[in-house]
This record gives structure tokens, sequence and C-alpha cells, in this order.
């Protein structure tokens, strides 16, 4: 262990030491001080520690010093170092931009491209989110060239597209460091066909299939023989939009037609599958994994339907919550050992060994938790609420996934609930007007235990406009879930855009689930 201590004269007259940098650490970070101190070091940790005993008693900085000085603790000097570029432009990279804001350990975040939220200064905390870089999310050589420019150590992929095109192999044979799954291994995602298979394969419960079609013609004569209602799935990926309970022929026929006949999601829909629908509650089950030990994250429930009470078309998200408590622990422990572990072994077993975060969404059936799909990135706008919730450094255990060292990761959640409500343009999920402005967002950043997260936004000069069909999601966090859901409601209250559309009923059935287990008080 090197380190070089420097001296300079202070304004008061005297020589004191104003420079210390451990030069045996690549990278290692200055630490500067005006105030005469001792200094010991541990040899024993990776980030060397100054227990501070102030010397001079006329220090234009004591009452900070001092009140360290009187505690007796440790204070790491080393300084942010960590430099992270993340992918993507939605609600979920501008909450994963915050919260890694928030880790000692972060000197710079990019975003690519990021969002009106993740670019300039952040309403939620009056500092610069990230600098934005104008590369489209899904142009894989483009990030690419831009990571191979600025030198991340690390980066982090939020939407599946990239993802499933391979961003992770193309990192890792230029040496660069990426958290996520490789492209065999968002397959998971990619294909909804290699995914049932998969699943059979390693014997993980999930919705009897009825078959897998290739032409629209076939898919619809196997209409003949499903039970009603039928779950008729696009292979590919639809942006959230390829999946369809149909209680009727006539309406599993137009999905069909559209997907198969007319391309209205894209390639994605290009083949079909046809399973049982499953009747029970979902649920949104994360993990990051290093493709041997796995860090579970806070259960979650999503709302996919546009309009209350789970009425009207599929969307990306509407809405999602987590709350103490969502799950019995014998639930739980079910998921993991029929579902998750055995996911990650089998992936390890046929020669994916899988490094990034990992969704499972999962069906409470009478006979126990089915998988639905597997996503390969963290959901939206699951990411949002559990953001507020984490009590852990984003950052560090990221490095652990990439290092596959996430075994020795403890990690903690803020006890109580978050819930976050997304709001929308006008016309969303079908065509919607942007451009439009938004106002209010400062005084719903503002209260108390809010975020307010940016989707579809775009600054222009000094004003915000939305950009796209999911524009914000407004996130809070308190003790219990019906508090956590008055105080986003209060916070949507103030933010205001022409067409803005919304649900008003988020997180409603969890509410009432505790107020029947008596966890929430009768009002």
């Amino acid at each position: 262990m090197i380190f070089k201590l420097s001296f300079c004269q202070s304004d008061f007259g005297h020589y004191t030491p104003n420079r210390l940098q451990c030069i045996a650490f690549p990278g290692g970070r200055p630490f500067k001080t005006r105030t005469p101190i001792e200094m010991t070091f541990s040899l024993h940790s990776p980030h060397w520690q100054v227990p501070i005993k102030g010397i001079g008693e006329n220090s234009p900085a004591t009452g900070d010093l001092r009140s360290r000085v009187d505690s007796g603790r440790s204070y790491d000097y080393r300084g942010p170092t960590v430099k992270i570029l993340v992918v993507g432009s939605g609600g979920r990279e501008h909450a994963l931009v915050w919260r890694l804001r928030q880790s000692p350990e972060v000197e710079k975040i990019w975003c690519a491209p990021g969002n009106g939220g993740t670019a300039g200064v952040d309403e939620n905390c009056a500092e610069s989110a990230a600098e934005c870089a104008s590369v489209n999310a899904d142009d894989v050589h483009a990030l690419v060239a831009l990571a191979e420019r600025l030198k991340p150590d690390l980066t982090v992929v939020g939407p599946e597209g990239p993802l499933v095109a391979g961003i992770r192999d193309k990192f890792e044979c230029r040496r660069m460091r990426l958290v996520g799954p490789s492209r065999l291994d968002a397959r998971l995602e990619g294909s909804k066909i290699f995914a049932k298979e998969f699943m059979g394969r390693h014997r993980i419960p999930t919705a009897t299939l009825y078959g897998t079609f290739e032409s629209c013609s076939e898919a619809i004569r196997a209409l003949d023989a499903v039970d009603w209602p039928v779950v008729v799935k696009a292979d590919g990926l639809c942006g959230g939009k390829g999946v369809l309970v149909a209680e009727t022929r006539a309406e599993a026929e137009d999905f069909i037609r559209r997907l198969m006949g007319k391309h209205e999601l894209g390639p994605g829909g290009s083949r079909v599958l046809l399973e049982t629908a499953l009747k029970g509650e979902e649920l949104s089950f994360i993990v990051l994994t290093d493709g041997r030990s796995f860090l579970q994250m806070a259960p979650t429930r999503d709302h996919k339907r546009v309009f209350d009470g789970d009425l009207g078309p599929n969307t990306g998200g509407m809405g999602a919550y987590t709350v103490d408590g969502m799950i019995p622990p014998e639930i739980e422990s079910i998921i993991l050992d029929k579902i998750v572990r055995p996911t990650i072994a089998g992936l390890s077993e046929e020669g994916l060994p899988y490094k990034g975060f990992l969704y499972f969404g999962l069906m409470l059936t009478a006979d126990g938790p089915l998988v639905l799909e597997y996503n390969c990135r963290m959901g939206d706008p699951e990411t949002q609420p559990l953001m507020m919730r984490m009590d852990f450094d984003l950052a560090v255990a990221l490095d652990a996934v990439a290092s596959r060292k996430l075994a020795a990761f403890k990690p903690a959640w803020k006890s109580g609930a978050s819930a976050c409500v997304v709001m929308t343009s006008g016309g969303y999920p079908g065509p919607c007007e942007t451009g439009k402005r938004i106002e209010g967002l400062a005084e719903a950043g503002a209260l108390p235990g809010v975020a307010v997260f940016h989707a579809g936004t775009r600054r222009d000069g000094h004003s915000i406009l939305t950009s796209g069909g999911r524009v914000l999601g407004v996130t809070a966090m308190a003790g219990n879930l019906e508090q956590a859901i008055c105080k986003a409601y209060e916070a949507v209250d103030k933010i205001h855009f022409a067409g803005a559309h919304y649900r008003t009923d988020i997180g409603a059935k969890g509410v009432s689930k505790s107020r029947a287990a008596g966890e929430i008080p009768r009002g």
C-alpha cells in the first residue's frame, strides 16, 4: 500500500496536509482539506478509511468536522470513481439513474438516449440527473461506439430490444462490462416459444400449451380445440402489447389476423402460440443474478389495462406497487424453489449462465404459482416503486453481478410501501398527440416521499413537453400502501398537460386486502 501526502500553506499561515491520494489503486481519488488532521488507515479494507480528530481550533469548517470528530466514526474519503452508462429512455431508466446517482461510488452517469427527466436538472432533487447522448436504444452498433468513446466502467441496459439483439455479446468481445443477458439468454423474452419449450425441459410450472403456429390460418383453425377464454401470444417483441386473453372466438381471430396478417405489431407477431388462460392474482417477481447467486427484489404488482377496473386494451403498464408482506412466506418459498432456482440452474446447464435482471411474470393460482412470461430486464413501471424502497447501493450490486461476486452482497429494503401512477398522453395505447407542455412537475416533486420519473418527455428550453404514450411515473413511498397511494395521487393532481390520462384505482385491490387483514386501519 503506497500513499502520497502533499502539503500547502493555508490561508491561516501554517502548513496543513491538503491532498492525500492512494496511488496503489488505479483511479485513486484525492482527498482535500484545509483543516489540520491526523490520519490512520485500514489495510484490510478495499477503501482507505480516515478516523478524523481535529487539531486546529480556528478551522473555517469546524461545524461539520466536529460533528464527525465527536461521533468517533471512520469516513471513507476515497471519493466517487465509477462511471456508468444507462441505456434506455423510459421511466425505468430515469428511476435507475435516480437511484444510481445516490451511490457514493458513482462519479458520472450517462444515459442513452435518456428523456426530459434524465437530461438537465432533475426536479426530484435539483441536481443534474445524467448526461444524455442522442443514440437510439435499439441501435446496438451506435451504442457500442458510444461506449468505446465514453469508456464507462459499467453499462446497464433497461429495455429488452438491445439485449435481444445481443448488445452484451458485442460489449464483452471488446472487454467492456455490461449488466444484462447475452443474446441467447435474452431469448427467454425475445421468443415466447423458446421460453415455453425451456420451461418444459426444466419442469417449470406454467400454463398448458395448445400449440405454436407460423401461419394465420393454422392458428385460427386451432381455435376449434381450445377452452375459453384462451390466451393468444405473439412469439416476439411487441412492446408489451403482444398478448390477449380472448373471451370469444371472434376476439381471438381478430387478434391473430392483426398479428400475423396485418403485422400491426411488427415482426414479433409472425409466429403465435395458444395457451390456457389462468385464474388468480398476477405478481411481478424480479431477481438480479450473476448466473450463480441471485438477489431478490421486493415483489410487485402492475396494472396492464388502460382503464379502471382492468378494462380496455393492454398497455406497457399503467401503474405498480410494492408493499411489505405482499405474498405469504410459503408462496415465496415455492416461487424460489420451483421457479427461480430451476430457471437460473437450467440456463447454466444449457451453457447460458445468466447475468442481469430476470423478471418472472407469475399467476398465483389455486394450484400454486405458474409462470406467465419471462422478461430479460426490469419491468416498467415496476422499477419505479422498487427504486423508492431500495435500501442498498445499486451500483455496488451491479458491479457484483458483472464480477460474478453477488453471493457476498446483502440487500436491504425500506419497510412500508411504494406506488407508481403512470400518466399517459390522450389516446394511449393507440395513436396519441405529443408536444404538450407539462406543468406542475416541480410542485409534485417537492412533496415529501414523492419522485416523478419521466418516460415520454423531452426538454424544449426551460419547458418539458410530452413525447410519447406513457409520459410520467408519479411514485410515492409511505408507511403503508394506502398512504403511498394517496401521496402518489396528491402529486398527480399537481401535474397538468393537455389530454392527460391515468387510472384512479392503482393499488386499490392491495388496499382492500390489507384492510381485510387488519394491516391498514379502516378510516
